[in-house]
Order: C-alpha cells, then structure tokens, then sequence
C-alpha cells in the first residue's frame, strides 16, 4: 500500500472510530476510566512553530457574482468569500443566487461535491446497503422540519443547482434530493471527531477572550473538503453572521455572528445505542443557525439551544462563546432524557465533571466528542481518543500563564500530524482550525489543504466578526 493510501485509510479509520452508531445516545456512568490505555510516546514536532498574533490575508484571484448581486463569490487561493445578501433579497432568492454563482465559479462543482456526498451517505450506513427510498423520506421529513425562510432557501438553492437532475446516483451530477441531503449531513447522517477550547480573560494576554475549534471530518477520498473550503458572510443587519463550512452549504458547522457569538458543532454520539428517530426532530445545525440570527449573547443563545435538544436528531456538543462567556451544550434527544441515559445540560466552567476526570485551569472551558458533566453519559472511559484529547489539553493550558493568539495557534502546532500511535489533538482527520480573538474581533482560520493536516499550520486572517 502506498504512502498516500495509508494515509488515507488511517485517516479514515480513525473517523469512523468517531462515528460509533447510527443512533441517538447511551449509558452514563458514575466515573471516568483510561485502563487498556497504551502509553506511547508524544511525538511533538522537533522545532517549535514561530507564529505571532497576526496572520496573513491572502488576495483575492478573480471574482463572480449572481446576475441579481444577491451572491457574490470571490475566490481565494485557500477558500471561496462568499457574501449572501439577505437585505436585498427573500431567502429563495438567495438561494437561486447562490446556486448560479456557484455553477459560474466552479464549474466541476458537481464533480467534487457529489461523489463525496456519497462517501457520507455510505460511511453513515456502516457498510450496509444504502435503502435511497427510506434516505430520500428521512431527508425530506427533516427538511420539512426547517422555518419557513430556511427551507425556502435551501429548496430554491436545491432546484437550481440540480439543474432537473432528479434521485441519488453517483453519475457527478447533483440532484434536487442530493442537493436538499448535503445541507443536513450532521442532521441526517452525522459528522465527525471535533475538540474545542476557549480561554478567559484570566488566562490571556490581552486580558480578553480566545476561542479556538478544530474541526475533524471525512475530507473525502480525492480530498474535496480541501478544494471547497468556504467563509460565508449572511448578510442581515444586526442578525449578520460568518459561516466556515463548505462551499454550497447553508448550516452552521463553524459559525460567529456580528455580535461574537461563536458556536461549533461536535459529536458525542452513541455509548450503547438507540434507534435512530427523525419523524417530529429538526435539524441542529439549522437551530444554531437561528440562534447566531436571534441571539446576542452566548448564555441565551445557549439556554435556547439546550432547550430545543430533546428535538434534535443526534446527542451532541456545542462550543458556544462570547466575550464574556464560555458554555457547552450537551445536548440529549428526548428518548435518550427519558431513558435516563444522559441529560441536557449547559456545562460552564464552574460545572462540577465527572469523578475521575480533572481539569486544572478554573477560567478555561475544554470540550471533546462526549458530555462532561457529574452524571452525564460517559463516553471519556469507552473512547480513548477522547480521553486522551482531554488529558493534553488539560497539560498543555496549565502549563503555561497566559496565552497570546499566537500561543492559541501553537497549541495546533506542538505534535506530528503524520503518525498513528498517538491520540493528537491536531491529527490527519483536521480540516479547519478556527481562532477567534476577542481583543480585536479577528477571525483566524487554518484550512487544510493538502492530503492531511500540516504538522504547522497556516493561518489567514477572514476578517472580523
């Protein structure tokens, strides 16, 4: 097997490990356990990363816009800027926008996209064969689910970008039903490995907030994740917001709002396993959407978010921060409440965590793909990965007084990427690093670019909140 094979296939490996069932949540336990963990070696990279508290901004290779201007594309050598005008247009107007620029600017768009939609498709059915007719009503049930503008939008955005096609094939072409399925992947199929970290002012330089989310997620066999990484600005007056996601999508995987509230996604997933149920759910990641719309602050935003959890389709996490605040949604479906499996909670940083589990650093919030609290279900003890992720970060804030940006960047620059005998919170599976610095409002995103995440990655600067 070649180099770029292997590489490929341990990246996959250990995403799937992530993707545990195609189900709504499990079991707690009353403490956190690591035995059968293999102590290996940390595998730091040999020369420490030089970075400062800026990053560069790159310039801009050519331009396009809807022939209404309610979308306009400008292509980057990392990323496409995509800016949605919601002032000047209905939500199905910007949609239809979307979806012609998108045509205009990357022609081999479908091409890209389609196939590794697919890839999802197959890799959340776990091997077995994908029934389109049971995945088309589960996809159409759940866009059914969205408010009213949302759906408009993405119906509209689906009927022209599909351009007639009609049903699931893998032929690279995108379909109504594959166009409506690639904006709800985390609602209907489930993505990924994730890790968050937000620092208070007491553990800062500037005496402000820093958050930062690493994003991990199946990049695709050819990679596509990396030839579409987008930054999309939803224009809307106050309720304005950025979105770092994939060209074409309209939920939220990464996303900060004109106000600074940030919220990002991560799976926690299954311990034991209970039956998938979309019928009366709705979509999370469309949720987080109106939240970052209607909220100004992380704590309603938050509560709002905790609230609707017993709705949604998928138990998860949510980094979601302010200037002032850091909290974590862990979210539990409603079965998954009733069960008495897990619990829907807002973790802060004076949240008491579960026995065993330690935390050092008072002013610092750290998240992974399992709840945290005292008596929430434990998925620390079943996945070492986490347990592991949890442990460095833990280690590695403690170790030092205050953090710069530069010192946020460094933390996603201090172990080799290209090994497999270590847990790394920054590993193969990376495709966006997100830094927000709340002394200056600047955004500073790592996109990965190549085959796997680089063991120093670059940041650019996407603008200001």
């Amino acid at each position: 097997m070649n180099k770029k094979k292997y590489k490929k296939l341990m990246s996959i490996l250990l995403i799937t490990g992530m993707s545990l069932s195609m189900c709504g949540c499990g079991s707690n336990v009353d403490e956190v356990h690591s035995e059968g963990m293999k102590k290996v070696g940390s595998l730091y990279v040999e020369e420490e990363a030089e970075y400062t508290d800026d990053s560069e901004k790159e310039e801009v290779l050519d331009s396009f816009s809807s022939a209404d201007g309610l979308c306009v594309i400008d292509k980057y050598p990392t990323y496409y800027d995509v800016t949605l005008d919601y002032e000047k247009g209905e939500p199905d107007a910007v949609g239809k926008a979307y979806a012609e620029a998108i045509i205009e600017a990357v022609p081999d768009y479908a091409e890209n996209f389609e196939p590794y939609l697919h890839e999802n498709i197959r890799q959340a059915f776990g091997g077995r064969e994908v029934n389109n007719e049971a995945l088309e009503k589960r996809i159409r049930t759940l866009i059914d689910s969205l408010p009213g503008e949302y759906k408009l939008e993405v119906e509209s955005f689906a009927k022209t970008i599909s351009q007639g096609e009609e049903g699931y094939a893998e032929d690279g072409k995108i379909s109504y039903i594959e166009a409506l399925t690639m904006q709800i992947i985390p609602d209907a199929l489930r993505p990924t490995a994730c890790s968050a970290l937000s620092l208070g002012g007491e553990k800062t330089v500037s005496g402000e907030r820093i958050s930062i989310r690493n994003l991990e997620w199946n990049a695709g066999s050819e990679n596509q994740f990396a030839e579409l990484h987008a930054v999309t600005h939803m224009k809307k007056g106050d309720r304005s917001l950025t979105s770092i996601s994939i060209l074409g999508l309209l939920d939220m995987i990464t996303a900060v709002n004109d106000d600074g509230v940030m919220i990002a996604i991560l799976d926690v997933g299954s311990k034991y396993g209970m039956p998938f149920i979309y019928e009366g759910k709705k979509c999370y990641t469309f949720e987080i959407r109106y939240a970052l719309e209607n909220f100004d602050n992380a704590k309603d935003a938050g509560e709002y978010l905790v609230g609707e959890s017993g709705d949604f389709t998928w138990c998860n996490n949510l980094l979601c921060t302010d200037a002032k605040d850091a909290f974590c949604c862990e979210n539990a479906t409603s079965e998954v409440q009733a069960s008495g499996n897990a619990k829907s909670v807002l973790r802060t940083t004076d949240s008491e965590l579960m026995e065993g589990l330690q935390w050092d650093t008072p002013d610092a919030l750290c998240i992974v793909n399992t709840f945290a609290t005292q008596g929430n279900q434990d998925t620390f003890t079943s996945l070492e990965f986490n347990i592991t992720r949890f442990v460095k970060y833990n280690k590695w804030v403690s170790e030092k007084d205050k953090f710069s940006v530069a010192d946020a960047k460094g933390l996603m620059a201090r172990e080799v990427v290209d090994q497999y005998g270590v847990s790394n919170v920054h590993n193969s599976g990376t495709v966006h690093t997100v830094i927000v610095d709340y002394a200056t409002g600047k955004i500073h995103v790592s996109f990965t670019k190549e085959e796997t995440a680089e063991d120093i990655p670059r940041f650019i600067e996407i603008g200001e909140y």
